[in-house]
């Protein structure tokens, strides 16, 4: 029995375990030097990523509220690939800060309750996991002390994420005054979309919403994006959102399944809007982070597409294309984070020229630019391919059609960046940057992961193997 404990809650006790190592380190310790502590940090993160795929079982704990399996292992991996590549983007930033053990503790804090939120079986056990993985993300946003805009911008995701947690909150007490329970699998069975039922389902979507950044409920997203740290902004972007996007897609599928004809429509519409929001505002903005920011908005615009499939295709797509999401999300921000840190310049126009001094490190953010905005053959073309085949299968051509333009529209501000990068110039450009071994290694993962999930399918036959077995 204990051994079943240990082994089926491995993923959170590692990740326990060396929240533990950091606190003993900046309680016992008195100097240690910066590059020594982040040194360490990376080893431990990429001993947490190793240890994930060792011993995988799936079972449940905690009276049926917690479940793991080999599907759910996979997801909480990818969670530990993108939280180490941000953790070795971060270098040049952190070893001039003095608090960057408690940054650590704060992202392995949300992580922890990410892994829960995956893991849960009950919507209990989804919103504590929920509040456990947003309430220090807010302290993680305002981790530049120094700058008014990083408190305006935790200010912002505390309001935000408050008004999302109540809805959330209120729609799963309805949820339990209709059917006496919260176990996904009793709900599963007895869901029906009565007006109540179909109410307190538009709540929980609408606070799954906000944390997506789904048009209507991505008000919050680009104020924060732009005032939090950059390491924060990717670790929101790509960890975050891919959390819950795991959830969703078990939410819908697994426990609103009976009402899937009603949701299928609501996904629709805030599919079409987040995309065309999304990118008509990228259009017009200056600032790389918020650039970035509406990105993201519209990319959840085509994830959505996959999940109305509602086939293990729109599972497997989904989870594609996340994959490839964080490469090429965190390869773009990884280059803005490191001239921001040595620089502390963000604005598209201050990388005009950029190749002139730095033609590596702009080689790799157009690569990821490209996979963003799915040109062939950048993993991004086959991430997207995937998933408006998924979409496709409910016939809805027009939406895809509405896809189709959009990622036209999109090309148009991703090739903007790429023409300032290359083809314009200034008199003083950004100097020439010495990334240092740390960022390089995060570099040559998501290049290298943005080209090896492009060119062979083993990527997707292998997350799809989770669903036909």
């Amino acid at each position: 029995m204990i051994k079943d404990f240990f082994i089926l809650l491995k993923q959170e006790l590692t990740v326990t375990i060396i929240l533990f190592i950091l606190l003993f380190i900046k309680i016992g310790v008195k100097e240690m030097p910066a590059r020594i502590v982040l040194n360490i940090i990376n080893a431990l993160l990429f001993l947490n990523l190793l240890a994930g795929f060792l011993f995988i079982r799936a079972g449940s704990l905690f009276g049926d509220m917690f479940q793991t399996s080999e599907l759910i292992s996979f997801e909480k991996n990818l969670l530990n690939l993108g939280t180490l590549i941000i953790s070795l983007q971060s270098y040049h930033w952190l070893k001039n800060h003095k608090h960057a053990l408690e940054f650590y503790m704060l992202m392995l804090s949300t992580l922890l309750g990410m892994f829960f939120m995956i893991s849960s079986n009950n919507l209990l056990m989804l919103y504590l996991g929920l509040e456990l993985s947003t309430i220090p993300l807010a302290a993680l946003a305002n981790f530049d002390l120094e700058k008014r805009r990083s408190s305006e911008a935790a200010f912002k995701m505390i309001i935000s994420s408050a008004f999302s947690s109540g809805l959330l909150l209120f729609g799963i007490s309805l949820v339990y005054g209709i059917h006496g329970s919260l176990n996904f699998a009793i709900l599963a069975q007895g869901y029906s979309a009565s007006p109540l039922g179909l109410f307190s389902f538009i709540l929980l979507l609408a606070g799954l919403g906000f944390k997506i950044s789904a048009v209507p409920f991505h008000l919050w997203t680009a104020d924060v994006y732009e005032g939090a740290p950059v390491p924060v902004t990717s670790y929101l972007s790509v960890i975050s959102k891919g959390a819950i996007f795991f959830v969703l897609v078990s939410l819908l599928y697994n426990v609103f399944g009976n009402i899937s004809d009603t949701w299928y429509h609501m996904v629709f519409v805030l599919s079409v809007l987040t995309m065309i929001v999304g990118n008509l505002f990228a259009l017009r903005q200056q600032n790389m982070k918020r650039f970035l920011a509406y990105s993201s908005i519209a990319q959840v615009g085509f994830i959505l597409i996959g999940i109305s499939g509602q086939s293990s295709a729109g599972s497997s797509s989904v989870i594609f294309f996340i994959l490839i999401y964080l490469f090429s999300n965190l390869g773009a921000f990884g280059i803005v984070s490191l001239v921001s840190s040595v620089t502390g310049k963000e604005d598209i126009d201050d990388f005009r020229g950029f190749y002139q001094t730095n033609p590596l490190l702009s080689w790799v953010l157009a690569i990821s630019l490209f996979s963003l905005a799915g040109i062939p053959p950048t993993a991004g073309f086959f991430g997207k391919f995937f998933l408006l085949l998924a979409g496709a299968g409910k016939g809805n051509y027009i939406w895809i059609t509405i896809a189709a333009l959009n990622m036209v529209l999109s090309l148009y501000y991703y090739l903007r960046v790429i023409r300032a990068l290359f083809m314009e110039k200034q008199e003083q450009p950004i100097p020439k940057i010495n990334a240092g071994w740390s960022p390089k290694i995060a570099m040559i993962i998501c290049v290298g992961g943005i080209i090896v999930t492009g060119l062979f399918s083993g990527g997707y036959t292998y997350i799809h193997s989770f669903f036909i077995k």
